[in-house]
């Protein structure tokens, strides 16, 4: 929306985006990096949206919600 896109558009091309990043990492195997490192042009929009994203924390943030849920988890099993 940020971009002028409208609300709806905005969710399904997000929506599409992660559908299709996670089936090409499912069906190749290969390792995210790789993935990041074959669609990603240098100085190009995509990288610069990584870019973005690793200064905001990104990483950090999804690593720790994953462990913060496996924390709670373990915890609700004793």
């Amino acid at each position: 929306m940020a971009c002028g896109l409208p609300r709806a558009t905005a969710i399904e091309l997000a929506a599409q985006t992660l559908v299709g990043t996670a089936r090409l990492q499912q069906e190749s195997g290969k390792h995210p990096g790789a993935l990041k490192d074959a669609v990603c042009s240098p100085g190009g929009t995509t990288i610069q949206g990584v870019r973005a994203l690793e200064e905001g924390g990104f990483r950090a943030a999804a690593m720790n919600a994953v462990i913060a849920a496996y924390e709670k988890t373990a915890a609700l099993k004793q």
